[in-house]
């Protein structure tokens, strides 16, 4: 069996999440999303986020939720199949309510960018040159 990732994050407002990140092109699997919370799928039916009401997330989380506004809990990285695709997400995060935190960076064989989510969240963007890849 190959494993699946399950990366849970707490939001205030669950309908309002869920369109930020279906403008960004994302779908959700509905047969785990209800009021409570929304199972997005990241990748091949085996890497999702599940978007939690601030509620639901407390009942599972043993410490006090952080303010992703104030203090940076996780940095979720996703890859990207280009540089375009990287600027994309950016631009589409940001014509819907999010924020970027710093500049892009180009390393010339690895090239990065990112936002901050509704709530805060930081998504850290990143292709990497397969050519590259293969020669490390």
């Amino acid at each position: 069996m190959s494993r699946q990732l399950f990366v849970n994050l707490p939001v205030k407002q669950l309908d309002r999440s869920i369109a930020f990140f279906r403008a960004l092109g994302f779908d959700f699997n509905a047969q785990f999303t209800n009021e409570e919370g929304a199972c997005m799928v990241v990748a091949d039916g085996h890497n999702y986020v599940m978007l939690l009401a601030e509620d639901k997330f407390r009942s599972f989380a043993p410490h006090p939720i952080s303010d992703a506004t104030r203090a940076t809990e996780v940095l979720v990285c996703l890859s990207c199949a280009s540089r375009a695709e990287v600027d994309e997400l950016v631009a589409k995060a940001l014509a819907n309510g999010g924020s970027t935190y710093k500049e892009p960076v180009d390393y010339g064989f690895m090239y990065g960018h990112g936002f901050q989510d509704l709530d805060g969240h930081v998504w850290e963007l990143v292709y990497m040159d397969p050519a590259a890849v293969a020669s490390a």
